[in-house]
């Protein structure tokens, strides 16, 4: 549990250098009055994400920044797990599209995986996006919280929004990936707004506790 008591107006390090993210991640903080501060913006380095787990890896980066900046951060750490391939790419989903975040090659090498283990139907190609949220506090403490949602993927890929996996993940109950959707409707049923929504209902709400 962290120290941190959140009121609107409160400055948030976003400990992330992805832009797509940090993006995604300032508009669902946004309308609860947080404004938001990149970790590139203030000139911190990645670290190395070398957790075995999605809240391993967001409480590393969101204490690095916290203690690097003296303000409370934010971290984000999500993937894809199929079922099929025994949860991968899971905490590795982003070094499946290597150093240049080549999305379009992670796919085809999920594809490719899929196809040889079998799952061609889409009965076979089930699969999760989770995302773990961290806020640190430069005091060293963290919480994390955790959202999911589940669908199954298709191939070939299918349109040209959204980032990361997002052309190929159809969540459950719609006919459109999330690639194929307007941000708004993504931020609606995706993992990191659930994520986001937990974040939010705990700490925000602790600023009305007597």
């Amino acid at each position: 549990m962290t120290d941190v008591v959140l009121e609107q107006g409160d400055t948030l390090v976003i400990a992330s250098h992805n832009p797509d993210k940090l993006r995604e991640i300032a508009e669902l903080i946004a309308p609860h009055g947080l404004k938001a501060e990149t970790a590139a913006e203030l000139g911190l380095d990645e670290p190395e994400e070398t957790g075995s787990t999605f809240e391993a890896n967001a409480e590393l980066k969101a204490l690095t920044a916290a203690i690097a900046t003296g303000l409370p951060a934010l971290a984000d750490d999500s993937g894809l797990m199929v079922d099929a391939l025994d949860g991968a790419p899971g905490v590795h989903s982003a070094r499946f599209a290597g150093p240049d975040r080549d999305f379009t090659r992670a796919m085809r090498e999920v594809e490719k995986r899929l196809v040889a283990a079998g799952a061609t139907t889409p009965d076979k190609r089930r699969a999760r996006f989770v995302a773990v949220v961290c806020l640190a506090s430069p005091t060293g403490k963290a919480e994390t919280f955790r959202g999911e949602v589940a669908g199954t993927l298709v191939w070939p890929p299918r349109g040209s929004g959204g980032f990361g996996y997002d052309p190929m993940f159809q969540p459950d109950g719609c006919e459109r990936t999330f690639a194929e959707m307007s941000a708004s409707e993504k931020h609606g049923l995706s993992h990191r707004a659930r994520a986001l929504a937990a974040f939010a209902a705990a700490k925000l709400a602790a600023r009305r506790t007597p």
